[in-house]
């Protein structure tokens, strides 16, 4: 059985924790207020999260589709000050997720084998080492921070300098760094790693600043191991009708490199080993409506669901202002 945990904010404001079982009966987690709170709880006892779950899980039961309808589902992972909250992530990590980033690149290097494939090609031969051992590094990418963070049924705002804003529908992995600086990973959950395509594909060297956007956090946390294939489906909607839809493979069957490997490439930092800090990294992908030639509009909405999860992730487009003042002298 599968132990899947949500954040969720009741009527009058208090935040909660549920668990979920594979029927899909969400039972309330007594005595804890956040994920953030429990992981910290099981760790000063010594137990596994399912463990300390099980401890305080309660009877009293919540209506997943009466959170749902009523956008009362969180993020399932945050953290009191979101500057302590990292958002990473790993690129050209998929089986066919260098096509798409090779074709937006191949114009600049002149029709000649491009730094994307090369990286993916290192991948495919060093990706996946022995147990203990370490791979070949892959691309990385720092995303943002706690501040970063939407849940579904929120809009994700793309700023106004913005040249596009669309989904990359992924798996993220949640950790937290325990008093001794050791990564604990808690589980998983489905992410819109949301990125700016077009500044990415007008200069490689870009890619930081285009992966400078929110992300999207579907509401469950999954525990335990994730499975080698995951099969999910990633879908555009606009004015209330299907735009777009496409299946999106991922877990380590369909990857060139081991969760393991991308872990310790990320975690092999003291910076990311302070105690108390979250780490939100994500997978990548291999699956983009920007590769089709989808060019999104505000207001469309982005829908990415797997069957290891029972709820979607669900979020409209929007637009924010970016800061118009420059920086001043002291």
């Amino acid at each position: 059985m599968s132990l899947r945990l949500i954040q969720v904010r009741a009527a009058d404001g208090q935040r909660g924790v549920a668990a979920v079982d594979d029927d899909g009966v969400a039972r309330r987690v007594k005595g804890v207020g956040s994920t953030y709170e429990l992981a910290q709880a099981a760790l000063s006892s010594g137990t596994s999260l399912a463990a300390a779950v099980a401890a305080r899980v309660g009877d009293e039961r919540l209506d997943l589709e009466e959170l749902q309808a009523n956008n009362r589902l969180l993020a399932p992972i945050d953290h009191a000050d979101p500057a302590h909250l990292y958002l990473t992530g790993t690129g050209l990590t998929h089986l066919g997720s260098a096509e798409g980033r090779d074709k937006m690149h191949k114009a600049a290097a002149g029709g000649t084998l491009t730094d994307s494939m090369r990286m993916f090609m290192m991948g495919l031969e060093g990706g996946k080492p022995a147990a203990g051992q370490a791979g070949v590094q892959p691309e990385w990418f720092y995303k943002g921070d706690g501040s970063c963070v939407v849940g579904t049924g929120q809009a994700i705002p793309s700023p106004d300098f913005a040249l596009d804003g669309s989904e990359e529908p992924e798996i993220a992995g949640i950790y937290l760094i325990d008093a001794a600086g050791n990564p604990r990973r808690l589980g998983f959950c489905l992410a819109n790693e949301f990125s700016d395509h077009i500044t990415e594909r007008g200069n490689y060297l870009w890619l930081a600043h285009s992966k400078l956007r929110y992300a999207a956090l579907g509401p469950e946390l999954l525990t335990g191991a994730l499975p080698a294939d995951v099969q999910g489906t990633s879908r555009v909607f606009r004015d209330g009708k299907k735009l777009w839809e496409k299946p999106f493979l991922t877990g380590e069957a369909n990857m060139s490199h081991t969760i393991a490997n991308l872990e310790h490439h990320h975690f092999k930092y003291r910076l990311f080993r302070r105690p108390g800090d979250v780490h939100v990294h994500f997978y990548g992908t291999a699956t983009l409506s920007f590769a089709d030639g989808i060019e999104t509009r505000i207001g469309d909405e982005f829908e990415i669901s797997a069957p290891q999860f029972r709820l979607p992730l669900r979020n409209a487009l929007a637009r924010s202002e970016s800061p118009k003042a420059g920086v001043q002298p002291l």
